[in-house]
Order: structure tokens, then C-alpha cells, then sequence
């Protein structure tokens, strides 16, 4: 693979994270993560929608009326946002039942349609394809981490799995922190992490 095309899968994981550096799908890191697998599960929906919407796009750009190019790209992430929700819901349910409204809400995520309109209308399907599968791994990155400290300090466990339990934190006095679970605290999160990158790199620190 070349350079280019190792940048374009790359860069978003740190110096142009959607979440950190660019600032989009907040609404969903904050929703979704107080417990590791709806995170997982969510991370993944929007890497094959905002992946698969850059090819469509990719290919199509060359026919697509500019006035109207807003409802082509809304209809092209709705129709691979409703296949995804039916996936999950013949695959995994519950999750499907417990991120609720939020997969449909990936129709407006502003990570799928920013990269619609500022990269796959103006670049070819496979550089569109790795830009797409960046920037949804640079999103799930951020949803991980989310997951997964909230969920272990606010509920005592990892995907569901009672690790204080199980290795008896509770009989020396660890109490879970509620507040952790709370949209505040994934904002505060958020954060720390946005402030720990661009501490330790400079490119950032005038962003």
C-alpha cells in the first residue's frame, strides 16, 4: 500500500480524528458509551456506513446534479443506515434495541456527511473507500476507549463481564462511580483525551 493511501487509513486515528481534532459525532460518543459493546457495536455501523457511503458517492460523483447533491448523499446513507439496522437486529437484538434511535440517527452524523462533501465527491472510489474505513476506525477508537472506561468504573464490569466482582474490589471498599455513566463525564472524557493529544503534539496545538 502506498504512503498516500496508509495516510488516508492513518491520519484519523490521531492528528485527524474526527472526534478530537475534527470535532464531529460528539452526540453519539456521549450517548452510547456507558457500557464497551453498544460502543463497539455503533463504531463498527458507522465505519461500513460512512465507508460504503464514500464509494457510492465516489462513483456517482461525476452524475450528480450539484443542487441536489445533499439529498443523493441522504439518501445513499439512509438506505445503507436502514440495511445496517436490520443487520443488528437479526444479529444483535438486545443491542439493536439498546442504541435505539441512534443508529438511525447516523443518517446526520456529521463524521459520514462531512466526508461525503469534502473528500468522495472530489476523489476517486478507492482513495474515497480508505478515507471512509479512517475515518470510521478513528471514530471507533475514541468510542472504545469511552466504552470502555466508563463502563469499568461505572458499572464495575467489561462488556458485561463483572471484573470488580470477580476480583473482589468490592470487599476492599471500591464502590462504582456513577457519575462516570452520565453524558457530563463521556463530555468530560472527551475532553482529557482531546487534551492529552494535543499536548503531546504540537502540530495540533494551533487547531
Amino acid at each position: 500500500m502506498s504512503s498516500k493511501n496508509s495516510s488516508l487509513i492513518t491520519n484519523p486515528f490521531s492528528k485527524n480524528n474526527p472526534i478530537t481534532v475534527q470535532i464531529l459525532g460528539i452526540c453519539s460518543a456521549l450517548a452510547v458509551t456507558a457500557q464497551l459493546k453498544p460502543a463497539v457495536v455503533m463504531a463498527i455501523s458507522v465505519t461500513v456506513v460512512v465507508a460504503l457511503a464514500n464509494l457510492i458517492i465516489s462513483l456517482m460523483r461525476n452524475t450528480i446534479p450539484p443542487r441536489i447533491r445533499i439529498i443523493v448523499q441522504l439518501v445513499v446513507v439512509s438506505a445503507l443506515v436502514v440495511l445496517v439496522n436490520q443487520v443488528l437486529m437479526a444479529f444483535v437484538y438486545d443491542v439493536s434495541k439498546q442504541l435505539s434511535v441512534y443508529v438511525g440517527l447516523i443518517i446526520t452524523n456529521c463524521i459520514v456527511m462531512g466526508r461525503l462533501e469534502a473528500f468522495a465527491m472530489t476523489n476517486k472510489p478507492w482513495d474515497s473507500l480508505l478515507d471512509g474505513i479512517g475515518n470510521g476506525l478513528g471514530y471507533a477508537i475514541i468510542l472504545v476507549i469511552l466504552g470502555f472506561v466508563r463502563e469499568l468504573f461505572g458499572s464495575g464490569s467489561i462488556w458485561g463481564y463483572p471484573i470488580c466482582e470477580k476480583l473482589g474490589l468490592y470487599n476492599i471498599g471500591y464502590e462504582n462511580n456513577g457519575l462516570v455513566i452520565l453524558a457530563p463525564m463521556a463530555l468530560i472524557l472527551v475532553g482529557i483525551i482531546i487534551w492529552i493529544q494535543r499536548s503531546s503534539d504540537k502540530t495540533l496545538q494551533e487547531k
